[in-house]
């Protein structure tokens, strides 16, 4: 893994290998990210299930949300 550091007063671009942390931190941003998007991709799953059941007894949010639901 490359890190590109770029001096912004004369312009000068550094690149070097990553540091061991900065690997680790790479690692846990990447984890954070796959776990919001997994938890994301379970709640419209959960949402998509409940709407089916609701539909399968013939009723829709809009029905819920009329009976204060």
């Amino acid at each position: 893994m490359k890190i590109v550091e770029i001096n912004c007063e004369t312009g000068e671009e550094i690149i070097r290998e990553a540091t061991k942390a900065e690997k680790d931190e790479a690692k846990a941003r990447q984890e954070i990210v796959a776990a919001r998007e997994a938890e994301a991709e379970a709640k419209a799953q959960a949402k998509a299930a409940a709407e089916g059941k609701l539909s399968a007894l013939g009723l829709t949010t809009d029905d819920l949300r009329a009976l204060g639901l």
